[in-house]
Parts: structure tokens; C-alpha cells; sequence
């Protein structure tokens, strides 16, 4: 006689989680215990971890059945990747055997990996499978304690945390409780420190950039010889950012998740910021891999993402990001189809002007010759650098800059971001009717002709500056989203000719 249970799970796919049934079949026959539905190595292997966890917990194992056993992973043509599925199949067991009470499985979902000892492991993408739960009505999701102030994240569904297999099974039988994970109730700061802009001493100019850059979502690219504090000035951005809003916050979380990169954290509140190395892989800055996992420009989602010594990365990596800056994803590509990963990020990067890096430099002579200093340069493309939205230099600082007083001691870095937060607010209401646009930098150029309202004389000269810079058409309408978001720094209600042109000094310039 042959007895079937059905157990959900789920898979994860990118960022976005899929509804899997784990079904257990149980047949008369010589042992064998079987797991199919295109299931890869670390799944293959759940057997062997279901077999000693059921063992430790006190239950007749498959091992002690004389009987054909055979687990299902369906939809069968989607890959399985993981040890999540270890406890659906365990339960799935269990029930097919009939030594477990019967229970209702429609409403239910069951993660985790199973210790040998039956205690739960995390899983990664709680949080994603949690939102895939509540989307399919399921009312209930058990998963390792670990997990479990991730997934209480999403609203409207009960989240029971684990702790090992015995439990659960009392549990579901009706001997013991197992208390379901509270909600998570603060929401704000969670301790993350970048270094403030108002710990910076001089370099007026590229402060202002900064400013305008946060105020607007801009990307920005910042030359200068080596010491005059670049780095600190990218990572001072992440200060002048407002906080993310809760579903901004939602939407990083998921990726961090997915990526197995959260830790013991229930929800990300603040904007990331992510450095990869020169060195890294196509696989580490994009996404990818076997099983595809989100790259440092997913990771920097609503954040920053902050590249040093630009032409040193290769080339290659550097004209992928010109697809992700333009329409906010980035793409993987498979046989079977494309993967999508959010990334909306704000690019920092930064660069001598030559390999030497004191090309143009009025203290320190340059000791390149003419044809490195064009080859160094040149490794930067111009379609990339035309992604960039405001480009500056940053010079060596004098001694006196370095002694004069710091900023935060009259309340101007708090200002900073006032002015920067109230910018925002005023973009999210002109831009409300346009979906999932919050900053300037996001309109696309009929947007922009739609949204952006430009004095009479700021036509005019806008007319004659374009003219004689010998701007592309995505290098008007970048120059145009600067310009806006000069205005809405200063509350005016149109863009005007003093915006245009502090608007065009930021691109008029030699890398």
C-alpha cells in the first residue's frame, strides 16, 4: 500500500522565492530512498542528514524501514539548490510513515537545514521566502530561530522559530507551544558609523558636490593626486544620505538575505556602502555564479557604490555597469533565462589624472610621458564617463585648510542634511505619479521633459551652453537632472540659469 504526504517549501531565485512541494511517497519493497525533481549535490545529500536527525530525535528512521521511499521536489524542471528542504523532508517522512499526527499542510510552510543531531541551521532568503509566503496566503511559516526576526519582518503571517525537530513535532501535535517570533517594532538607527562629512577640513568644492550628489541620487566621479582625501570624501557620503524608508529598507534586506550576508540582523536601516577591490570578478561586481547570487552593484542597492582607482578595474567590468546605471538591474543571463536583481545605486568613483597622479598638480611635478598619461585615461571609457552625472576635481590641500576649524562645531553638517532630506521630499511629490522613481537622478529623458519646468533665460542659455560643450543627448539630460536638483536645494520652483551653470561646471572638464 502506498501512502503520499505533500510538504511546502520554497526555492530561492535571485532575490524572489518559489513555491516548491516536497512530496514523500512510501512503497512496499527493498530499501531505497530516493530524492528526484532536479535536485543538486547539497539536496542529493539530505537524505543522509534526514536519516541520522530523525535517528537523534527518537524516531524510526528510513535507514530502519524495509521500504521503497521516494521524495519529490515539484515543479520538477525547476533546480533545487540547498539544505532548506531538509526539514520538509523530514516532516514529509514522517507523515507518509504515520509517525507523526496528521495536520493540516496547506497553510504551512517548513524550512531549514537539519544538524545530525535534529537542531535547525539558518537558511539564507528568509525574508524573501516569508513575502512568497504571504503572497500565496499561507498563514504560518517555520523556520530556524535564527531566521525567524527576519521573516516577522513581513506583516500578516505567523512565524514559528525552531529550534530542533523534537520541538516541532510536539509542537504539531499539540504537546507543547512553541511561541511565535514578535514582530519587529523599532524601526531607525541601528548603530552603523561612516565617516561624517563635517570631519572633513577644507575641499569646499567637493563638499558641495556631495551635497547636490546625495541630494539627488547622482553618480559622481572625483580626480585628484594621491592624499587629498577622496576615500573619505565617498564615504562621507553615506552621512549626508536620509534614512531609507521602510520599504526601501525591506527591499536591501531581501538582497542581503538572498546573498547569505544578513547575520543575525532582522532588517538592514541604512544605506549600504560597498567597496569592492580592483581585483574583484565580473561574478563578485554584477551577480552570479552557479547559483546565482546578487553582486556588490545588488548589494549597494539604495546605497552607494564606491569604486577607487577606477582604470585600474578591468575593463570588461567597468562597461557592465553601464546597463545597471541606466535602468536601475542588473541582468544575469542563463540557458534557461534571465535572472533580474535590483540595483539602484548611487556610483562614486575615484582616479588619479595619470599613473604617476600629479598630472595638472601645481606643487608636484608629473613624471609621465604624454602617451601613458592618454593611455591611463583612456582606460575609462567615454560612454561610462558620460554616466556620470557630476565630475570634479579634488586638489592637494594647504596646511592651512588642515588646521582650520571642523565643520560640525557650528551645526553646518546638520544643516547639510536637513537641506539634503527636505530636496528629497520635494522630488517624491513631483515625482509620485511616475512608479518606483524617488530621486531625480531616476527620470529617464521624457520624464525629465515632462517634470522639469526652466525659467526663459535658462532656456536660453541652456540653448547656448549645450551648443558649445558638445554634450550627447544623455549628457544634456543628466546635466538638466543636476540642475533640478540644484533648484530643489535651494526650494526654488524652476531651474534657472545660476542652477544650469553650476549644473554644466560639474561635466566641463578633462578627466
Amino acid at each position: 500500500m502506498s501512502t503520499i504526504s505533500k510538504i511546502i517549501s520554497a526555492e530561492l531565485d535571485g532575490i524572489d522565492g518559489k513555491r516548491i512541494e516536497v512530496e514523500t511517497d512510501i512503497n512496499v519493497g527493498l530499501h531505497s530512498f530516493t530524492i528526484v525533481g532536479l535536485a543538486d549535490k547539497a539536496l542529493s545529500e539530505s537524505k543522509e542528514r534526514v536519516n541520522s536527525a530523525l535517528k537523534n530525535t527518537g524516531v524510526k528512521p528510513p535507514t530502519k524501514e524495509n521500504r521503497r521511499i521516494v521524495v519529490n521536489l515539484a515543479p520538477a524542471d525547476i533546480k533545487k539548490t540547498g539544505s532548506q528542504y531538509d526539514l520538509a523532508i523530514a516532516l514529509g517522512y514522517l507523515l507518509a510513515s504515520g509517525q507523526i499526527k496528521q495536520f493540516n499542510t496547506r497553510d504551512k510552510l517548513f524550512l531549514g537545514e537539519l544538524a545530525l543531531d535534529g537542531a535547525l541551521r539558518p537558511i539564507t532568503g528568509a525574508l524573501s521566502i516569508a513575502h512568497l509566503a504571504r503572497e500565496l496566503g499561507i498563514t504560518t511559516i517555520f523556520l530556524p530561530v535564527q531566521n525567524a526576526p527576519e521573516a516577522a519582518i513581513i506583516e500578516n503571517i505567523t512565524v514559528i522559530p525552531v529550534e530542533n525537530l523534537r520541538s516541532l513535532i510536539e509542537h504539531l501535535e499539540g504537546r507543547i507551544e512553541i511561541k511565535a517570533q514578535e514582530k519587529v517594532k523599532a524601526f531607525g538607527k541601528n548603530g552603523t558609523s561612516y565617516t561624517d562629512i563635517v570631519e572633513i577640513k577644507g575641499q569646499g568644492i567637493a563638499k558641495r558636490a556631495l551635497m547636490v550628489a546625495a541630494a539627488g541620487g547622482h553618480n559622481l566621479l572625483m580626480v585628484g593626486p594621491p592624499g587629498t582625501g577622496k576615500t573619505m570624501l565617498a564615504e562621507s557620503l553615506v552621512s549626508l544620505l536620509p534614512e531609507p524608508t521602510l520599504d526601501e529598507s525591506i527591499e536591501i534586506t531581501k538582497i542581503w538575505s538572498a546573498a547569505g550576508m544578513l547575520g543575525f540582523k532582522s532588517l538592514i536601516t541604512h544605506r549600504p556602502f560597498r567597496a569592492p577591490h580592483q581585483t574583484a570578478s565580473s561574478a563578485a561586481i554584477m551577480g552570479g555564479g552557479q547559483n546565482p547570487h546578487p553582486g556588490e552593484i545588488s548589494l549597494a542597492h539604495r546605497g552607494v557604490l564606491f569604486l577607487d582607482e577606477l582604470p585600474e578595474f578591468r575593463r570588461d567590468i567597468l562597461e557592465s555597469l553601464r546597463q545597471p546605471l541606466e535602468n536601475g538591474r542588473a541582468t544575469i543571463s542563463r540557458i534557461k533565462g534571465s535572472l533580474h536583481l535590483p540595483a539602484r545605486f548611487m556610483l562614486v568613483a575615484a582616479m588619479n589624472p595619470c599613473p604617476c597622479g600629479y598630472y595638472g598638480d601645481r606643487e608636484k611635478n608629473c613624471t609621465c610621458a604624454a602617451y601613458e598619461i592618454l593611455r591611463y585615461q583612456k582606460k575609462v571609457s567615454g560612454p561610462l564617463l558620460d554616466r556620470m552625472d557630476i565630475q570634479i576635481t579634488v586638489p592637494r590641500l594647504a596646511i592651512s585648510e588642515l588646521e582650520e576649524k571642523s565643520l560640525g562645531e557650528d551645526g553646518v553638517g546638520e544643516k547639510f542634511r536637513e537641506n539634503i532630506t527636505r530636496a528629497r521630499t520635494m522630488q517624491s511629490m513631483r515625482l509620485k505619479e511616475i512608479p518606483g522613481k524617488l530621486t531625480n537622478a531616476e527620470m529617464n529623458s521624457k520624464e525629465c521633459d515632462l517634470v522639469i519646468r526652466i525659467t526663459k533665460s535658462g532656456r536660453e542659455f541652456l540653448k547656448t551652453a549645450a551648443s558649445k560643450s558638445l554634450l550627447s543627448a544623455r549628457g544634456y539630460y543628466r546635466t538638466l537632472k543636476v540642475a533640478q536638483t540644484i533648484a530643489d536645494l535651494e526650494e526654488a520652483r524652476e531651474v534657472s540659469e545660476k542652477h544650469l551653470a553650476e549644473s554644466f561646471s560639474y561635466r566641463l572638464r578633462e578627466v
